[in-house]
């Protein structure tokens, strides 16, 4: 009797963490794995860096089982080894409505179902990956916050503005990594 019921207490245990699993806060993309090369065509496109050489589209995202008193979300993409390891924000974006569940892609770069924050670049949208040639597959960071703050901040918050905004209001958070190297 006791092996019997080790075994279904096993099994119970095992599809309980699993079940839990499943529930767990992620952010995906269709367009790349998790710590996986992005493709070209996602990095910069400016005629003034040389660095630039991608297509500047905007990866597809889609995000699973926010908490549930989400009010809305805010996305960050953020490369640590920009700048000579000063670091590079690629994306700010906020007030993304609580009822979203990803962005199909060039939706970050066309300003579509967010408000933009000024990243490093000074736009207020996607600014895709743009390394010196050399440097290696940097680690584009993509980090979503579930906030309990309704989607009324201002236009053109930087990094460390939305995040003295956030302070006090995340929720949880799910994050992401593309790779891109020259």
């Amino acid at each position: 009797m006791n092996k019997k019921l080790n075994v279904l207490c096993s099994a119970m245990l095992f599809y309980g963490v699993q079940a839990s699993a499943d529930e767990l806060f992620i952010l995906q993309s269709p367009a790349f794995a998790d710590n996986a090369l992005m493709e070209k065509k996602f990095a910069g496109n400016a005629s003034n860096n040389p660095n630039c050489t991608g297509e500047n589209l905007s990866p597809s995202l889609v995000w699973n089982h926010p908490p549930a008193n989400t009010k809305s979300f805010a996305l960050v993409v953020h490369d640590p080894e920009g700048a000579s390891g000063l670091g590079v924000t690629h994306l700010v974006a906020y007030n993304i409505a609580a009822s979203a569940a990803g962005f199909a892609q060039n939706d970050l770069r066309d300003g579509k179902g967010y408000t933009g924050g000024k990243n490093t670049p000074g736009n207020f949208r996607w600014h895709g990956p743009c390394p010196p040639p050399g440097s290696g597959a940097h680690h584009y960071t993509f980090t979503l916050i579930a906030t309990s703050l309704a989607p009324t901040l201002p236009e053109g918050l930087t990094r460390e503005e939305l995040f003295g905004k956030l302070k006090g209001h995340t929720l949880a958070a799910a994050g992401l990594i593309g790779r891109f190297g020259q």
